[in-house]
């Protein structure tokens, strides 16, 4: 098996669970991505193989990593993000994927949903292709609208022509650079042109996607991918040590328990961390920030007395002593939260976080702040609302059972392996 993934964390953490079950089960697995994840990597059990020094960023934030990016917001944050950090670089993937296949004639690729250079060594040889969701589901629908834009699903006849025009409107006019910008890397790559609509003309369907959620937390769609799975969440392996803050005991005080994250890739913290930290400053709660990283940070200070600060704890440690998420509405985030049963405040900004907010209205586990209405009282009234009104608390532990009875590790694994049986398709072909 070769995994490959994008060197990005949430592109990593939910591949480390299925790479283990792999490698468990005997098969020989190698893992191409930044230097940043080769000891997951190797806690997986999976042979690290490096991406060329060109191509790693892992380890850095998105504006450290792409200092043109600083200060971009909407659309074209979207679209230059698309452009750089997954674009341009999967040619110089496909180069060292094809090397690596020279000497590891792999049965099986298995890729997060964005890393185009192991799409496109699938086209080139032939190897059958797995992708495993890092986000929601991205292909497109007549059942929903195109992403980005945060739309509930679409159960009228109306809502559908809504979205095939939406999508019309992208492909021609909003995403038409990004479009030309995919035919180009395609042709860098030796790869013909795809006729696709914007966002899926850069790399052709996997014969197998793996979709890291449960179907409740979804868009229901008529017309899903064939070979499409949901397999339940995948949140990484617990820490190998845990060493906990001088203040955990706190924890287990009377008082509920508010974490505010926004992962590990925002940095603005002047957008949620600081106008949410004021808004619960003196109430009675006990206020847990994580920040991903350490810039900006002292705009938080001084800290309230009821707010605890650090870079990161591991989920699978703090979620099951908290009572309310607030977040911008990172995917694995989202999706650690609901599997703990805690319900949401979402404050999306860019990139998909509108389409994840979308999906936590939808399914009832938590409240959504339209992006101009961030502000310390809607903040505050928010998390109010969800610690007082249960039926947020009721939906949430209804996925939380649901992410419970799914053994996504096994269930993951079993269907790559019966991919990897099937061998190789004719080059330039996809399988059925």
């Amino acid at each position: 098996m070769l995994i490959a993934t994008t060197p990005a964390p949430g592109h990593v953490v939910s591949m480390v669970e299925v790479a283990r079950e792999l490698t468990q089960r005997g098969h020989e697995v190698r893992w191409y991505t930044g230097r940043a994840f080769q000891r997951q990597v190797e806690q997986a059990g999976a042979i690290f193989e490096p991406m060329s020094a060109g191509l790693d960023f892992g380890g850095r934030s998105r504006e450290e990593a792409f200092p043109g990016h600083a200060g971009l917001t909407g659309l074209a944050s979207f679209k230059i993000g698309i452009r750089d950090i997954f674009y341009r670089t999967a040619p110089g993937q496909l180069a060292d994927l094809l090397a690596l296949l020279d000497r590891f004639p792999a049965d099986c690729i298995l890729a997060d949903d964005m890393c185009y250079g192991a799409c496109f060594a699938s086209e080139r040889t032939g190897i059958p292709l797995a992708w495993l969701s890092n986000s929601i589901y991205i292909l497109g629908s007549t059942d929903t609208g195109p992403l980005g834009m945060g739309l509930p699903p679409s159960t009228s006849p109306l809502r559908r022509v809504r979205n095939t025009l939406l999508r019309f409107t992208g492909d021609q006019v909003a995403l038409r650079d990004l479009r030309r910008e995919a035919d180009r890397t395609r042709a860098e790559a030796g790869l013909p042109r795809l006729r696709s609509r914007a966002m899926e003309n850069i790399a052709r369907p996997p014969d197998l996607y793996l979709v890291s959620t449960v179907p409740s937390f979804e868009f229901p769609r008529r017309d899903l991918l064939p070979g499409t799975h949901f397999v339940g969440g995948l949140f990484g392996l617990p820490p190998e040590r845990f060493d906990p803050p001088g203040w955990w005991e706190d924890l287990d005080g009377d008082r509920p328990v508010v974490l505010i994250t926004q992962g590990t890739t925002a940095n603005d913290v002047q957008r949620l961390l600081v106008p949410a930290v004021r808004a619960l400053a003196g109430q009675d709660l006990l206020v847990v920030v994580t920040t991903g990283s350490d810039l900006d940070v002292d705009l938080l200070r001084p800290l309230p007395a009821n707010v605890r600060l650090e870079r990161f704890i591991p989920y699978h440690h703090l979620l099951p002593r908290v009572d309310v998420m607030v977040t911008n509405g990172g995917y694995n985030g989202v999706n650690a939260a609901l599997a703990h049963g805690v319900p949401l405040v979402a404050a999306p900004a860019t990139e998909e976080n509108p389409d994840v907010a979308a999906r936590i209205d939808w399914s009832g586990t938590g409240v959504v702040l339209p992006r101009r209405a961030v502000s310390e009282t809607s903040l505050r009234d928010a998390v109010t609302t969800v610690l007082h009104n249960e039926r947020y608390r009721r939906r949430a532990r209804a996925l939380a059972e649901e992410h419970q009875d799914a053994d996504a590790p096994q269930l993951a694994a079993d269907l790559v392996e019966s991919l990897a049986a099937r061998g190789r398709v004719p080059t330039g072909g996809t399988a059925q």
